[in-house]
């Protein structure tokens, strides 16, 4: 299930731990510095990497749901800005309540008819403090970028070529798209088991092979916008009390013993916050996204803290295959980069590994490189980006980054034998680029080659590719230079993949491949 929207968040007290989850937000005590449960979607496979991340910079013990992709931490509402910083997180939303064993009722009706009535009972005040205050830190935000955005952004799009040129556009727009497909059809008819919201969402965004997508054991999810008529009334309390707040709720359900639609149920719950707020119902141009996470008995009610997903944040010229900068960092976090590693990725695509890597590991030296002259381009464009990016926030501190890129064969690298430490890189996965045929050739001898240039016994690879049948062909007739250490799961655009950690072993790798 993913969330997005606008948000805000005061302070928050120190976590309460699973029973504070459990109960949801109640107002804070007197005084006291207000405390919000953060839900994040993150990476499915990466959710113990995202926890580990959420720990080490915020300090707050994450909770892994059961529901795959996604992770809940408490932290206080000034840690909101960090919270955005965060590397491994897709969306944010903060929590109203949750329900870990929510009894739904058998007939339709009467399971509708609970979800209206729950709405009354929620927590909503400090959840929508916290929305708030995330907002007016993004309003902050988004001023910034308009005065520092507008020169490059118009340099940078006829650099391309065309392609390019409307890539970053539609990205903004595909998620209204997307839910605006599911909001033409608002009666009930089709059954969650027909994911709509989830074929539409990848008819869009299919053109980026890591775009969101929904946990591959998820059967049923489908977003569904909130049907309810558009009264207006007296607005939310608080700063903006004349402006009468537009919503959508969103609804993401799995499971098979539902006995309603996620649609169904987005439209009846929706109808109640509408009665409970006065706000007005408003599928793209609204200011609140509310939240309804159904997994099997589990219910979650969120307000979205993201308006688009965090992992788009490097990336500005993409590819057909362009990898979501929150799986690279997962990828590069497996591998334990240390300070002076050189870490080359051989098939760089549009860069999303190395210039992740170099934004978040600055002490390493990363090479990027692919053998088609349009990718390399496109690295070296976004890798301007950042550079720009990172001289429009202090341009007296502006640093470069640690980065090169270089055109050339991943069969025959131009790198010395055993220079490199760490080699992460997304393979074909014989899809979109290359085929299934050709990677049964290419697979065993990348797997050499990267063997040659790594160090022998501390070398390591992390590889992604869901053509998981060669590549354990390929690995088993490389077993003398590489070992099998981890293998983690990843959907990837609906694809079910493997990231695979590799070790190099103490064993000389030939200078060149015999069986070519």
């Amino acid at each position: 299930a993913v969330a997005r929207t606008p948000s805000r968040r005061p302070g928050m007290a120190e976590a309460e731990g699973d029973a504070g989850l459990e109960q949801g937000l109640g107002p804070a005590a007197e005084g006291a510095e207000l405390a919000a449960v953060i839900g994040a979607t993150v990476p499915t496979g990466f959710e113990q990497t995202a926890a580990e991340e959420v720990q080490e910079k915020l300090g707050s013990a994450s909770r892994i749901s059961r529901d795959r992709g996604k992770i809940y931490f408490e932290v206080p509402a000034r840690s909101l800005p960090q919270v955005h910083r965060l590397r491994s997180v897709d969306n944010l939303f903060v929590v109203v309540q949750e329900f870990k064993d929510y009894q739904f009722k058998e007939n339709k009706e009467e399971a509708l008819k609970d979800l209206e009535d729950l709405v009354k009972k929620l927590p909503w005040t400090d959840p929508l403090k916290v929305w708030e205050l995330n907002n007016s830190l993004k309003k902050k935000k988004t001023k910034r970028k308009k005065h520092n955005l507008q020169s490059p952004a118009s340099r940078e799009k006829p650099s391309d070529g065309g392609e390019e040129g409307g890539a970053d556009q539609s990205t903004t727009n595909d998620q209204d798209c997307a839910q605006n497909s599911v909001a033409v059809e608002p009666t009930g008819g089709q059954d969650t088991e027909n994911p709509q919201g989830v074929m539409a969402r990848n008819g869009v965004e299919k053109e980026e092979e890591e775009e969101d997508n929904e946990p591959p054991d998820v059967k049923g999810e489908v977003q569904a916008d909130s049907e309810s008529g558009t009264k207006a009334g007296d607005g939310q309390t608080g700063e903006e009390e004349a402006k009468v707040l537009k919503f959508r709720v969103t609804c993401n359900r799995a499971g098979d013993k539902h006995s309603f639609a996620s649609n169904e149920a987005a439209r009846d719950f929706g109808g109640a916050v509408q009665e409970h707020f006065q706000w007005k119902a408003d599928m793209t141009n609204f200011d609140v996204e509310v939240l309804l996470n159904i997994h099997n008995n589990e219910v979650v009610v969120g307000i979205a803290l993201t308006e688009e997903s965090l992992h788009r944040r490097n990336i500005t010229h993409f590819g057909p295959t362009t990898l979501r900068s929150t799986l690279a960092y997962g990828m590069l976090r497996l591998c334990d980069p240390q300070p002076t590693d050189i870490i080359v990725d051989p098939m760089c695509g549009t860069g999303a590994i190395p210039i992740e890597g170099a934004a978040e590991w600055p002490c390493c030296y990363h090479i990027a490189g692919d053998n088609s002259p349009q990718a390399v381009k496109r690295a070296a464009n976004n890798i301007c980006s950042l550079l720009r990016k990172n001289e429009s926030k202090d341009s007296s501190t502006a640093l470069g980054v640690p980065l090169d890129v270089i055109q050339w064969d991943i069969c025959s690298l131009p790198l010395r034998t055993g220079s490199v430490d760490i080699v992460v890189t997304d393979m074909p996965f014989g899809k979109r680029i290359g085929s299934k045929k050709k990677n049964w050739d290419l697979y065993p001898a990348c797997l050499m080659e990267m063997g040659r240039i790594c160090t022998p016994g501390t070398g390591r690879a992390v590889l992604l590719t869901q053509d998981k049948k060669c590549f354990a062909k390929a690995l088993s007739r490389v077993g003398h230079i590489w070992r099998r250490a981890q293998t983690v799961w990843v959907n990837v655009g609906g694809l079910h993949a493997a990231v695979y950690l590799l070790r190099r072993t103490w064993e000389r790798a030939e200078e060149r491949r015999s069986f070519w």
